[in-house]
């Protein structure tokens, strides 16, 4: 089977840094399902990984989590899904990633995929779907419903993979008040777009910004990207007993500047889960159903930011260069081989 592949971490301008290569076909285990892959998205993780985690041996190491396509074949323990089943997940980061032309993965971390849309429109959502979901209501446990608690979100980094789903999460399904970042025009319409009450600007002082808004104390926080260099403003900027969530991987934190405040620190890894293969596993599952119904029903859209195309080394290879750079708006989304 067709498949896409790294032998060593190299700057993405490399033409090896990623490559098209042949691969045999995967069998699926007794808990998994074989999918034929119709489409993926590119997460900041596929670059983290490819810069960091070089294979050994000389494997070729396969990235991508984030996978829309069609049931092939079903272990001999299953029961979520039949073949012919229309499907989409992350899949886990401790097996082979979903760039190529068959994948197999455990059915409790897969969803029914949205019947609305589209392979590439919906695999723009399972991992910052999950993400946004297990940071909003499990990590800063905010209570699902309309009935206003007085409470605030400030979501740093607004704009991207997690901030795009987060956005909507927040101001469809509860009644905080959601403040998003973003630092260009085009961004920050789009921000407005997916439904949040303000924008501010991340390039500017966030306790600065905030008081210009009109709010200068948010109940919550969600730092998607940049914590180390925000988290003093961020740590102003809640109040007291407020909750903070994080998803990036700041080199290091100051925690005792929460103290003052006894403000909590969560981290979200949406990994976790099927990691540790966790006894709550099937709660990925029931939330990407969810998620498809919430597609289904208009509440929710897709976070697809750009189409790239094909499915091969040159188009991921765009792909994770617009990611490194820093300026992408929602989803990349690669389709067919």
């Amino acid at each position: 089977m067709k498949a896409i592949a790294y032998y060593t971490c190299l700057p993405i301008s490399d033409p090896d840094a990623l490559q098209d290569i042949e691969l045999p076909e995967p069998v699926a285990g007794p808990r998994d399902l074989l999918v034929d892959v119709k489409a993926i998205s590119v997460n900041p993780v596929d670059t983290k990984v490819r810069q960091n985690v070089c294979p050994e041996d000389g494997a070729a190491k396969v990235l991508g989590w984030d996978v829309a396509g069609v049931v092939r074949a079903v272990g001999s323990e299953t029961s979520l899904f039949k073949p012919g089943d229309k499907v989409y997940y992350a899949g886990s980061i401790a097996r082979a990633g979903g760039n190529s032309q068959l994948h197999v993965v455990d059915e409790r971390i897969v969803g029914h995929m949205p019947r609305s849309l589209g392979f590439a429109e919906a695999a723009a959502l399972p991992l910052t779907a999950i993400t946004a979901w297990e940071l909003l209501f499990e990590r800063l446990q905010v209570r699902e419903g309309k009935t206003d608690e007085g409470q605030s979100l400030l979501i740093v980094g607004a704009a991207g993979g997690v901030g795009s789903i987060l956005t909507q999460l927040a101001s469809q399904l509860t009644a905080l008040t959601v403040i998003g970042t973003a630092s260009r025009p085009q961004t920050r319409n789009w921000v407005s777009e997916l439904g949040a009450d303000l924008v501010i600007d991340h390039s500017q002082p966030l306790s600065d910004e905030l008081k210009r808004a009109g709010h200068p104390q948010v109940t919550h926080v969600a730092s998607l990207t940049q914590t180390d260099q925000h988290f003093a403003q961020l740590v102003e900027a809640l109040v007291p007993q407020g909750k903070l969530a994080l998803i990036d991987d700041p080199k290091a934190l100051d925690i005792t500047q929460l103290k003052r405040k006894s403000l909590s620190l969560h981290w979200e890894f949406m990994y976790t889960r099927s990691l540790f293969e966790t006894a709550d596993m099937l709660e990925q599952h029931k939330l990407l159903n969810r998620v498809a119904e919430l597609i289904d029903a208009g509440i929710l859209k897709t976070t697809v930011g750009e189409h790239f195309g094909t499915i091969n080394a040159a188009n991921l290879r765009r792909a994770h260069a617009l990611l490194e750079s820093g300026t992408s708006k929602g989803k990349i989304v690669l389709e067919g081989f």
